[in-house]
């Protein structure tokens, strides 16, 4: 066997091994959303430089957007990545106090861009943005939509800008997440709200000579009239009495009862009758 030939092989198959690895790790870290994420107040920083254990802290931003080390005193760092704020810290360990510093970062707490989610997610709360993130991601993080969502309309985004003022920004869920419109998957900004609304429901009761009696299912403050609601209940039998219609209804803890005639709200000579929640509809039977 040829050694010379052998090692020599040997080790152009480990240099390139290595120097894969190096750039994977570089490609990594350039894209990793951690390592993009800007430094901004009250991020909580866990640093730490090589064998000078009296230089690892943990220390929060300040308002200013500063922190302040030993030996190095204040120093800012709002809009620093991590990886340049480890450069920075270097270069200035180097200037006056060591030599080669090697300085590690975590940032154990994005306190500084945060994301309300609220409503009918199923983990509502404040979600870190760390890096690019958007509208469905964000709903995703939040463990997606309930059940109470289902009725829902839209989604409401409000944002906040630096001048103080904020914005409402309706976004249709049917287009969002049915139709998959991208321009309605907006990037999310720190400091914004996504309110997914709950929407509530109350009962109608329609019973008597209707095809399907029993309840109705409504959104609260929406407009349910008569007509819809036997219509909704199967419509009329053959032997339902239009005439003499009774609309069940509590007011102040007392029933009252409202007599109508159909006949004459389907002839246009009376306006159909809008329906209030648990409202009883009762549908007699004709005498003849």
């Amino acid at each position: 066997m040829n050694f010379k030939r052998f090692f020599s092989a040997f080790f152009v198959i480990a240099f390139v091994f290595v120097f894969a690895g190096l750039t994977l790790a570089v490609t990594q870290k350039s894209t990793d959303p951690v390592y993009s994420y800007a430094v901004g107040p009250k991020d909580l920083l866990t640093i730490s430089v090589f064998e000078v254990p009296e230089l690892n802290i943990t220390v929060r931003v300040s308002e200013d957007g500063s922190i302040t080390i030993p030996l190095l005193g204040k120093i800012k760092v709002e809009g620093l990545t991590r990886s340049e704020l480890e450069r920075r810290l270097a270069n200035l360990l180097e200037k006056n106090y060591l030599k080669n510093a090697q300085v590690t970062i975590f940032i154990k707490e994005y306190q500084s861009k945060r994301v309300s989610v609220i409503g009918a997610v199923k983990n509502p709360g404040n979600y870190e943005l760390i890096g690019k993130q958007t509208l469905l991601q964000m709903l995703s993080l939040a463990g997606g939509l309930t059940r109470e969502a289902e009725a829902a309309e839209h989604i409401i985004v409000i944002r906040q800008y630096p001048d103080g003022k904020s914005k409402s920004l309706k976004i249709e869920l049917e287009d969002l997440m049915l139709k998959g419109n991208p321009k309605l998957n907006i990037p999310v900004n720190p400091g914004d709200i996504i309110n997914v609304p709950v929407m509530r429901f109350t009962d109608i009761y329609v019973f008597g000579q209707v095809t399907k009696p029993g309840h109705i299912r409504m959104k609260k403050n929406s407009h349910l009239t008569l007509l819809r609601a036997i219509a909704k209940a199967g419509g009329f039998t053959d032997r339902a009495r239009k005439s003499g219609i009774i609309i069940k209804r509590m007011v102040n803890n007392k029933e009252i009862k409202i007599k109508v005639n159909v006949k004459k709200i389907l002839r246009g000579k009376k306006p159909d009758i809008i329906l209030k929640p648990n409202d009883v509809v009762f549908v007699p039977e004709s005498i003849l």
